[in-house]
């Protein structure tokens, strides 16, 4: 994966949270709670950089946001839950061992408001909601995928001009399942708007599986989840929804109550799974006669 992500990005930092090396580490000892919170802090320490933009994993371009650099530290979009915190998911920031530092002991002393890192941030950054309105990112930049956020006529009249969508929450658009045959995604949990599901699976079709599939195929017989994730990769590839019988994702949208009747779970596939089973009965039981004679 890491030479994968090598291929596309022109630096690749690998953080360890835990490494022995960390001026982070004795301080995670104490506040363990913390662990997810410290990771993003390392943002700070690429100070390779005069100025970067940190991005969410569950964040997706749409359109080009080269503008950013233009903004200053600390630069963000309003959260839609509670507009005068920033939403931590995209931000503008300058990387800085002194600022690190500084929120480092800022967070073992007053600690984050939320458990994380935007409670964190907005506690230190608390002069963001009112002080400086040129270092409000308007909502295009973070844009919530969920449509329950969304106001809709909003929407409709300024969808097309979304150029960051930001996918929040435990349900991801890789828990959902996709059709290749069709280009439809299928599962979708009803809070989702199906457009910015449509624009995660289409750019990941386009521009991360096939270099996934070249690396799997290269490490063939290495075993393990590259193994895995190809299987998945081969499935969408013969025309199947994207979720194996295993797949630890459509387990999750099963708890979730997200069953994908259209697709993989629809009725006639669970009654070829019934037919099958009652086809092959179990062993009878071991009999219960006493081996001895009266």
């Amino acid at each position: 994966m890491r030479d994968s992500l090598s291929e596309v990005f022109d630096v690749v930092e690998v953080v360890n949270v835990l490494d022995s090396q960390d001026s982070a580490n004795l301080a995670l000892l104490s506040r363990p709670d913390l662990g997810v919170t410290f990771t993003k802090l390392h943002c700070w320490r690429l100070t390779q950089f005069t100025k970067a933009v940190f991005m969410d994993a569950d964040t997706l371009v749409v359109q080009n946001i080269d503008d950013l650099f233009e903004r200053e530290e600390f630069s963000a979009a309003p959260d839609p839950g509670w507009p005068d915190c920033f939403n931590s998911g995209v931000f503008v920031y300058r990387p800085s061992e002194e600022t690190y530092n500084s929120l480092l002991q800022f967070a073992l002393s007053a600690g984050s408001f939320d458990g994380g890192d935007q409670g964190l941030l907005n506690m230190y950054f608390s002069d963001w909601a009112t002080k400086d309105i040129h270092k409000h990112l308007p909502f295009i930049y973070n844009t919530v995928a969920q449509a329950f956020y969304s106001y809709k006529p909003a929407l409709k009249q300024f969808g097309k001009t979304v150029r960051v969508i930001h996918f929040i929450g435990a349900n991801k658009p890789w828990h959902q399942t996709y059709n290749p045959s069709t280009g439809e995604v299928g599962g979708a949990a009803p809070e989702y708007s199906q457009e910015f599901l449509q624009s995660w699976w289409k750019t990941f079709v386009s521009h991360v599986q096939p270099i996934l599939v070249a690396k799997a195929d290269s490490s063939s017989g290495k075993g393990g989840d590259l193994s895995s994730l190809l299987s998945v990769i081969r499935i969408t590839q013969t025309g199947q929804v994207a979720a194996a019988a295993d797949d630890p994702t459509r387990q999750f949208a099963w708890e979730q109550g997200q069953i994908d009747y259209l697709g993989v779970d629809k009725f006639e596939n669970i009654q070829k799974q019934l037919d099958a089973s009652m086809s092959n009965p179990l062993p009878p039981e071991p009999s219960k006669k006493s081996p001895f004679k009266l």
